[in-house]
């Protein structure tokens, strides 16, 4: 990850139909599209699902807290688990350091 790009960047997509746009930094639209690529789903699909939910914030507030909140999940130990990375075995060490020796 380069330094902190605070710059906004505009996209139209449309929800449920309707044609809008949402302003991201740069990093939030880089998050969006991962989360995109790996739920295989489009931007236009994924912003109709969030905004299905968001109750009273806005569009853009909920596209953050939901790209948020995606990699938060994904930080946890169960999600570590289910990615299949985190921490490392202690049998898989201990194979390490006999291979070692």
């Amino acid at each position: 990850m380069s330094s902190i790009d605070s710059k906004l960047i505009s996209r139209n997509v449309t929800i449920s139909g309707h044609r809008t746009s949402i302003r991201l930094e740069v990093h939030m639209w880089e998050a969006f599209d991962e989360i995109c690529a790996r739920e295989g789903m489009n931007a236009h699909q994924l912003c109709s699902m969030i905004d299905s939910s968001r109750g009273d914030s806005s569009r853009t507030a909920a596209v953050r807290a939901y790209a948020v909140n995606y990699f938060r999940s994904a930080a946890t130990e169960e999600g570590h688990r289910q990615a299949g990375h985190g921490s490392i075995p202690q049998n898989a060490s201990d194979n390490i350091r006999s291979l070692s020796a």
